[in-house]
């Protein structure tokens, strides 16, 4: 399987056409006084776009991730230009591509924004870094016959946002949490410690009750290709001791509390049959199960499935964790 960071695969998604769903953002939702929602989609043979999280603030708009693909930073850009506001702020919540690419785009038209984010996507883009090995590594399928023009799309796609990867590196390192004043709006930024990603950034708005996660919670199943599960468990248990009243996943649907438990169990119980001897498919199955009333149509089912029994075999594969995560502080 290709990195789900750079193309998502035909083999866990819907064998229908990527031309069959317009290549449109979907529209603005309001979730709560001054802040609202542009949904991240993940539509067949392309890669995903996470959701975007917008927050009014005094001096602008605080822009929690940016997307991938051109027509979700468009849907950012339209957004501030019918508040008549300008893009003051930008927070990655972590550096995966999905999230971020749309930073350039975004500064390039409101060049006073800031980007907060963690250091680590230093470590992604160094040499021998995940995102660089993955430059090299899809370079050649551009020239490759067998390979779609959608995925190719995709890949162009990721060697501009390389090609300007410095978009990617905050203006503003987050090293610890707590309460900041993004735009003249108090926000508490939360980092996790080796979870999703080296380090992650999570945000909570006393004002509304509303949690931003993140790809801490992501549907149909998590994304572990950076991650340290152990660790991973823990950031969810930090968010749970907060008293959220919705969490913004990094993809899927707004989440009540009750949700989020049900996503926390689940994620904790799959871990444990990971960790065990059961069958990759018995894992597998349990995770849809667990996540059932979190999922919508029979595509997010399948995709649940498919996602979760790859996911099984990579992480035993590497000790119960992904490659990528380092065993101690780094």
């Amino acid at each position: 399987m290709k990195s789900i960071i750079v193309v998502l695969v035909a083999s866990v998604t819907s064998c229908a056409s990527a031309a069959a769903r317009p290549v449109t953002a979907p529209p603005p939702e309001t979730i709560a006084p001054g802040v609202t929602l542009l949904r991240g989609d993940m539509l067949p043979m392309r890669g995903p776009d996470g959701n975007t999280v917008v927050f009014e603030a005094p001096e602008g708009l605080v822009v929690i991730d940016t997307g991938r693909h051109a027509w979700h930073s468009d849907a950012i850009l339209a957004l501030a230009a019918a508040r008549g506001k300008p893009v003051a702020t930008i927070v990655n919540t972590h550096w995966h591509l999905d999230h971020s690419s749309g930073n350039g785009r975004i500064k390039a038209a409101h060049p006073g924004a800031r980007l907060y984010a963690t250091a680590a996507v230093d470590r992604a883009l160094a040499d021998g870094g995940f995102l660089a090995r993955n430059l090299v590594a899809q370079r050649p399928r551009l020239e490759d016959p067998d390979v779609s023009a959608a995925e190719k799309d995709e890949i162009e796609i990721f060697v501009q946002t390389m090609a300007e990867r410095e978009s990617l590196r905050p203006d503003v390192v987050v090293g610890k949490g707590g309460l900041r004043r993004l735009a003249g709006r108090k926000l508490d930024l939360r980092v996790t410690d080796r979870a999703v990603t080296e380090a992650d950034i999570w945000i909570y708005d006393r004002r509304t009750g509303v949690a931003v996660v993140g790809d801490l919670v992501t549907l149909p199943a998590p994304f572990f290709e950076t991650a340290c599960p152990d660790q991973w468990r823990a950031a969810l248990d930090e968010v749970w001791a907060v008293p959220f009243r919705s969490a913004i996943p990094g993809h899927g649907e707004p989440m009540s509390r009750v949700q989020f438990d049900t996503y926390r169990g689940a994620f904790n119980a799959f871990m444990d049959c990971v960790t065990s001897d059961a069958a990759p498919q018995q894992c597998a199955a349990g995770w849809q199960a667990g996540v059932a009333s979190l999922l919508g149509d029979e595509r997010m089912r399948r995709m649940a499935l498919g996602y979760a029994e790859y996911y099984v075999d990579m992480l035993r594969a590497n000790g119960g964790r992904s490659s990528e995560c380092r065993p101690g502080p780094g």
